[in-house]
């Protein structure tokens, strides 16, 4: 079964050069590792899937707003978010083949020296581990000195977090809410591998969605809801802590998924355990993918409790607290005695949790401030690559088929099952023969017609079947033919409409032009 997949793997990443998905970057100089380049049919599928997802997380939602920045941040952002000390990977040097490999990953690395096909690391001496920081360094203005150092960005959350005030008090939005961005991010990966599964640049689709922390929802709810099994996580409701919420986008976020044409069963949920988890988080679940190299992560979503607020607050001096008026009109009900349990009790979960930075008067003055009705926001976080998920569909819709024709001729054919929301053509338009100018002029004007709504691609050259062919390859989910019967030379009653041949199954349907962009549409989605 693993020689077949990766099999199956060297025939996508084959017809993706071929169909014009994805090149190595450089290619004419060798190339450059873990850096790769979307030709024509690749930038239209990444294309569709960053519209839909932002579609998605934005303008289908009144809960969350958009974030565009930059790709440079002050230093000061990452020491503050703890990439500056340990942002880094254990990196070892081999003394025979002179390769580098991480150290966690020594067993399943391909050596320079040994064929493609094998998956372990020399044989040979290796150095002790030692800490490799994953950012790339830059400088900013003409000065090349310590002083002008800066980074590229090594994920979009961190913009995220330092203009959090900013959109707060511009959007007119209300807790809870999120703040979603799209956008290049660059690691400075010790071993780039599975071909675009893990680059050295590539795109983040990623949501920080601020909530109330749950001793607010306590305070206005009287309870805050806890998770089951089975519960309904369809609509969000007031009395939701940050378990809920979890949960609430783990199950977007996986829809989402099915949506774009990741079967459900090539996706399962790994819930990290305790001793997994950035000490930082509450709970994180990776959304895993079945790839042809293997089930490996998608994307993942995490409770990351106050932790980023608070270390950008403590660093920049800025407060980032929100003040909400509901929380102090429900705390102000409370008596003394309530208030003191509540502050007795967050001592003792911050003593049992070992937190050294707190202590008794540090939660006291946390206590006191949220009675009032400030408090920094806990944030749920959502984040996903843009290069795996288009990996993961691709891998997802290579199928091979095959046909025999009337001579009993059996043949093998690649069919790009992609989604047609996804499909980076939407409709082929054929006309019958190319050398009979009456059916060209009519596949020019229904191309005009369609190209106004959807993507389409206009081939004239070989037989209809090759054509089909063709874009059955790129994924393109549907092919026009104009033919004699468009023209109504034999028959009046067919004149102006086309054969609409579907990829899946190859239905063909007949459909009046003036028809045909909303027949399509609706279809497509």
């Amino acid at each position: 079964m693993a020689e077949k997949e990766s099999e199956k793997m060297e025939k996508l990443v084959s017809l993706c050069k071929r169909r014009g998905f994805i090149f190595q970057s450089s290619e004419i100089y060798g190339g450059i590792n873990g850096f790769w380049d979307y030709g024509p049919a690749g930038a239209e599928l990444k294309r569709n899937l960053r519209d839909l997802w932002w579609q998605t997380m934005t303008r289908d939602r009144d809960d969350v707003v958009g974030l565009d920045a930059t790709i440079v941040l002050h230093p000061k952002v990452w020491a503050a978010s703890g990439h500056v000390d340990t942002f880094t990977d254990p990196m070892v040097d081999c003394k025979t083949c002179k390769g580098r490999f991480r150290a966690d990953q020594l067993d399943d690395t391909p050596c320079p020296q040994k064929p493609s096909k094998c998956v372990a690391a020399c044989e040979g001496e290796k150095t002790e581990p030692r800490a490799f920081n994953l950012m790339f360094q830059t400088h900013v203005g003409p000065v090349i000195s310590d002083e002008n150092k800066a980074y590229l960005r090594p994920e979009t959350a961190q913009a995220i977090f330092v203009q959090f005030k900013n959109v707060f008090e511009s959007s007119r939005v209300k807790i809870p809410f999120g703040i979603c961005q799209i956008g290049k991010a660059f690691r400075n990966e010790v071993n780039p591998r599975n071909y675009t599964f893990r680059s050295r640049e590539f795109e983040q689709l990623e949501l920080e969605f601020f909530i109330r922390p749950d001793e607010a929802i306590k305070a206005l709810c009287g309870t805050v809801r806890q998770w089951e099994e089975g519960a309904d996580l369809s609509q969000p409701a007031e009395d939701w802590g940050w378990e809920m919420w979890h949960r609430y986008w783990t199950e977007q976020r996986l829809q989402f998924c099915r949506d774009v044409g990741l079967p459900a069963d090539s996706l399962e949920l790994y819930w990290q355990k305790e001793d997994e988890l950035a000490h930082y988080a509450k709970a994180t679940v990776d959304i895993m993918f079945r790839f042809p190299f293997g089930v490996q992560e998608l994307e993942g979503v995490a409770a990351r409790g106050d932790y980023d607020l608070r270390q950008h607050q403590a660093h920049s001096g800025k407060p980032l607290e929100v003040f909400d008026e509901e929380v102090k009109a429900a705390f102000a009900k409370w008596s003394d005695d309530q208030r003191e349990a509540l502050v007795q009790r967050k001592i003792a979960e911050d003593a049992d949790a070992g937190d050294a930075a707190s202590g008794p008067e540090a939660v006291r003055a946390w206590c006191e401030r949220l009675f009032k009705g400030f408090y920094l926001p806990h944030v749920i976080e959502p984040s996903a690559g843009l290069d795996r998920l288009a990996l993961a569909v691709l891998a997802a819709a290579y199928c091979e088929e095959e046909s025999t024709d009337a001579k009993g001729k059996t043949e093998r054919k690649t069919v790009m099952r992609l989604h047609p929301k996804v499909a980076p053509v939407k409709v082929g338009i054929f006309p019958l023969l190319k050398n009979k100018p009456e059916l060209v002029a009519k596949a020019k004007e229904v191309h005009n017609l369609l190209r106004r709504r959807l993507t389409c691609f206009y081939d004239e050259g070989g037989s209809i079947g090759r054509r089909y062919a063709r874009q059955d390859e790129i994924g393109t989910p549907f092919g026009v033919t104009i033919d004699f019967d468009t023209l109504g030379n034999e028959n009046p009653d067919l004149a102006d409409t086309v054969t609409v041949r579907e990829r899946d199954g190859g239905t063909q349907h007949r459909i009046p032009i003036n028809g045909l962009a909303d027949w399509l549409a609706e279809r497509i989605g």
